[in-house]
């Protein structure tokens, strides 16, 4: 399947998914269309606790307060259960959700499957009226998106 273009609107979606409060997981479902209002930014990746991935997310950790002031929301999402996102979450000290994908239909609706890895890493950010804005499809590799980059896009909205 394709990916979405931008100005297209985004697939909605349910996950389960956890999020790490005050030092302790709290456990819920995210749909995108509830979060309209205001940007997502969806964080494809293709597995909790490898190098690249720690080493992306960490950074967005890193620059959470910037992107909250831009009001926007980070949501990572890979095929793992949210035991392990809660393990890689407590371990890496993330504050913003990790959705479970196991099945990979968001996964599939969003194009980013790759046969092998599981999926390519991967950034969506999508507006407040639920519109992709700005996306980035890698073709194969560690390298990810900067925060610095997310925020300049986040600032065109």
């Amino acid at each position: 399947m394709t990916s979405p273009d931008v100005g297209q609107s985004a697939p909605d979606f349910t996950l389960p998914g956890i999020t790490m409060v005050d030092g302790e997981p709290v456990k819920a479902h995210f749909t995108l269309s509830e979060r309209r209002g205001h940007p997502v930014i969806l964080a494809f990746y293709p597995a909790d606790n490898s190098p690249g991935c720690t080493a992306q997310l960490c950074s967005y950790q890193d620059e959470l307060d910037g992107f909250k002031e831009l009001g926007a929301e980070v949501w990572g999402i890979s095929r793992q259960a949210t035991g392990s996102h809660e393990k890689f979450a407590r371990t890496k000290r993330l504050g913003f959700p990790l959705l479970s994908d196991e099945k990979g239909d968001v996964v599939q609706a969003y194009g980013v499957s790759l046969m092998g890895v599981g999926i390519r890493r991967s950034i969506f950010i999508i507006d407040a009226e639920g519109m992709i804005a700005w996306k980035h499809v890698a073709l194969v590799g560690v390298t990810f998106q900067s925060a610095e980059t997310l925020k300049r896009e986040l600032q065109k909205l």
